[in-house]
């Protein structure tokens, strides 16, 4: 199984949010009951990695000690793989419901992450794209991030 990003969004959404192991679980699952397919460790590991790259998942630590969750970005367009929609009634994990202003704060940090390391890097592409990604942080989490669009646009400018 091949899951996209938004797959892997639908599916952790399912749940509220998954841990890695968690989410390795549930696509195992969905796998087998699609076609008896297992999953391969190192395509899901490439796409975990470019989901959370592209803020389709973010990563969310609930508290210090909490194992962190992925949770379906805000540029995630979640939609649930065949075979999967079953996945919450066979695995057993209580449905999560992360504070959102705090998991708001959590991926303004990293679009802040992301843009210092765009900009100096000079990576016109990514910083073109993290102005796009600071407007749908907006509209999925309370959280403004004026200031550091305005630092991305005058990045391209100069």
């Amino acid at each position: 199984m091949d899951a996209t990003a938004d797959e892997l969004a639908g599916v952790v959404d399912l749940f509220g949010g998954l841990t890695r192991g968690e989410l390795e679980r549930a696509l195992a699952e969905a796998a087998y009951r699609a076609d008896g397919r297992t999953v391969e460790d190192a395509a899901l590991t490439a796409a975990i990695d470019e989901a959370l790259e592209s803020f389709a998942l973010v990563r969310y630590a609930p508290d210090a000690d909490g194992e962190a969750l992925l949770i379906a970005g805000p540029t995630a367009f979640p939609t649930v793989p065949e075979h999967a929609e079953d996945v919450p009634h066979i695995l057993d994990i209580e449905p999560r419901a992360p504070d959102r202003e705090a998991l708001g704060e959590t991926v303004r940090e990293r679009v802040l992450e992301a843009a210092e390391e765009a900009v100096a890097a000079g990576e016109t592409e990514r910083i073109e794209t993290l102005i796009d990604v600071s407007y749908d942080v907006e509209a999925w989490a309370p959280v403004d991030l004026t200031d550091e669009r305005r630092r991305l646009e005058d990045a391209l400018e100069e």
